[in-house]
């Protein structure tokens, strides 16, 4: 087992009801706090699993699409709210089939560069899913959105992606993975989303061309009915049986202060960017 994943004691911050009706902004300030609370040896390394109901997150360069306003507008027809994350990385759908996971650890705890933070998760996910562990491969796949060399697949189809982000001495490993519902028709939102963006106006930065008979859900791929609560107990478990101690609860009195800094300051960049579109 990763020695990154076997701990005296992890921290579990389960969010993956009470943040469904909150902006995943929010999320992103959670885990820039973790990061600030564990880089400096407050808190214990922590994994919190979230789920948002249905938005789509941008990156910084979906934000310089030539008529990204339009592609906004789509989104908000279809019934998906539109925001801008801060960081690197293309569109990404979130909704209520799709769990996402952040492991929170400190770089202190030892040598984890970009790449094994990368392999921590995707050992992770492999111990989840036992019954497919020697299925998954770890490449880019083509056609996906958002795609990059970390995405999680299973013959060719992808169900999972991982990013990763380091502040204040913490690093936060994420991973969204689609568990339920139709991995095809989120690829084919964001395809639409494209589309209507871009208008076929050439850019200098390449945009993926989507083709949702790439991607699937775990449900889709392992053939048996899947539910975020039970993958989140499947969790859980793992957790329990890789430390000694699990300690449960969101933020107490004392990290609400720098929650409320984080929070403000995502809120923040991405009315600024909003605006700018």
């Amino acid at each position: 087992m990763n020695e990154f994943l076997t701990r005296k004691t992890w921290r579990y911050i389960d969010q993956s009801v009470s943040g469904i009706g909150r902006s995943p902004l929010e999320s992103f300030a959670a885990d820039d706090t973790l990061c600030h609370l564990i880089g400096a040896g407050l808190s214990p390394a922590t994994v919190r699993t979230w789920v948002h109901s249905a938005s789509v997150v941008m990156g910084i360069q979906d934000h310089r699409l030539p008529f990204v306003q339009a592609g906004m507008d789509l989104l908000e027809e279809r019934g998906y709210h539109p925001i801008v994350r801060n960081s690197g990385g293309l569109a990404v759908v979130l909704d209520e089939g799709i769990l996402n996971i952040s492991i929170v650890v400190s770089e202190k705890d030892g040598h984890l560069d970009i790449n094994a933070g990368y392999d921590m998760m995707v050992e992770l996910v492999k111990a989840l899913f036992p019954e497919i562990a020697e299925r998954i491969e770890a490449y880019e796949i083509v056609g996906s959105y958002c795609p990059g060399s970390y995405d999680l697949s299973v013959d060719g189809k992808k169900f999972a992606g991982i990013a990763q982000r380091r502040i204040r001495g913490g690093i936060a490993v994420q991973i969204y993975l689609s568990v339920e519902g139709s991995g095809g028709a989120r690829a084919e939102l964001v395809r639409d989303f494209y589309e209507r963006s871009l208008q076929q106006e050439p850019t200098k930065f390449d945009y993926p061309n989507v083709r949702p008979e790439v991607m699937a859900s775990l449900s889709e791929i392992i053939g048996e009915p899947l539910s975020v609560p039970g993958v989140n107990a499947r969790l859980q478990q793992f957790l329990y049986a890789h430390s000694e101690e699990m300690r449960m609860g969101p933020f107490v009195e004392d990290e609400m202060e720098q929650y409320t800094y984080y929070l403000t300051r995502v809120f923040e960049r991405n009315k600024k960017l909003l605006l700018e579109s």
